[in-house]
């Protein structure tokens, strides 16, 4: 029995939601440099097909390792949140940052990316009832601070406000995902991201070819595909792994490091500058991310009865008997019942532990 897995879950989900933080943030720059050749909603159809073509390879070896039965599959009740997700997260938000990276240098457009995690906190704890404590909101506000060293009297900022409202809106449209994907984060993620990407390429491609758009050169969505796999499927992949241990607001913003990689590759990809400005701000969020690493929330609290299905191991959250068709060893996945549990350890918004 593993009675300390709800200790060291927080310590492993902030290392998926910065991996994930990492790859997404390279998607700005390399971008960049794919939109040049490209129309933003046949790019943005290019780059999500390439994560869920990858993501069905990685998946069917995966199965072929006899891995996928350590995690529950997608289901027919899912269908509302992937359609959700597809269109606020697949289809609007890529186009509208794609659309913005035309108007905006790669850095600026990369640094603005920090608005998507105040707006999917405001989400989390406003709209699906998260919590954040004291010392946790300190570390979103300095997080928040170094937004605003990026961006109070830039002058890059000013060359294009409707690049800038681009980006705003991509990033709202990210909020809405992410708080619809927390929703499916006990799924399986490699299932749900492939999802999504599949259904958001193809949507986008097909409005792209409608609207009249025209498929870039081979070398282009070669291109488009391989960085559509990293830097939108593993991503994906990772923040869907990072949300079931931490919650939406705390995945945030952890994934709010994302711009800093953009930034920064943007420099030998582009041949762009980081000024002093960056810099600072840099070390403001990196104090708030230390800040959540070292966040421990502990007090008593009681689990009501629930009855679901998802990955996990038998600590003290899952004591509950097997049937003969339950699969046996540990982590799997299956039906099971919590029953009423009064207790007190350190703990995150994961979906056991949703509560004022």
């Amino acid at each position: 029995m593993n009675t300390n897995a709800s200790n060291t879950e927080p310590l492993r989900g902030a290392p998926a939601a910065l991996a994930a933080a990492a790859l997404f943030g390279l998607s700005a720059p390399l971008g960049k440099l794919l939109v040049r050749d490209a129309a933003p909603l046949v790019l943005s159809g290019v780059l999500y097909l390439g994560a869920g073509i990858g993501l069905s390879i990685l998946g069917a070896l995966r199965a072929r390792g006899g891995v996928t039965g350590h995690e529950t599959p997608l289901q027919k009740a899912d269908i509302g949140l992937l359609l959700g997700i597809t269109l606020a997260g697949g289809v609007l938000g890529p186009l509208l940052m794609l659309w913005g990276l035309h108007r905006l240098p790669a850095v600026t457009a990369s640094l603005l990316l920090n608005l998507e995690a105040p707006l999917t906190v405001g989400l989390a704890v406003l709209a699906f009832g998260e919590h954040l404590g004291r010392r946790e909101v300190g570390a979103f506000g300095l997080i928040l601070l170094g937004l605003v060293v990026l961006t109070h009297a830039g002058a890059s900022l000013q060359t294009s406000w409707l690049g800038v409202l681009a980006v705003g809106g991509a990033c709202s449209s990210w909020a809405v995902d992410n708080n619809l994907m927390q929703r499916l984060s006990l799924r399986n993620p490699v299932a749900v991201a492939r999802a999504k990407g599949l259904l958001a390429g193809a949507t986008s491609l097909v409005l792209a070819l409608v609207l009249g758009e025209r498929l870039p050169s081979a070398r282009i969505v070669g291109a488009g595909l391989c960085v559509g796999f990293v830097s939108y499927g593993l991503s994906l992949v990772l923040a869907v792994y990072a949300m079931r241990l931490l919650g939406a607001a705390r995945q945030a913003a952890f994934f709010a490091t994302a711009p800093f990689v953009g930034a920064v590759a943007a420099v030998p990809l582009l041949g762009e500058t980081i000024g002093l400005r960056a810099l600072i701000a840099a070390g403001v969020m990196g104090a708030g991310v230390f800040l959540l690493l070292r966040e421990r929330h502990e007090h008593v609290h009681v689990h009501d009865r629930l009855a679901h299905e998802h990955r996990h191991v038998h600590d003290e959250h899952h004591q509950h008997a097997h049937t003969a068709h339950d699969p046996s060893g540990e982590p799997h996945a299956h039906a099971h019942v919590h029953d009423v549990l009064e207790h007190d350890h350190p703990h995150v918004p994961d979906i056991h532990h949703r509560h004022h």
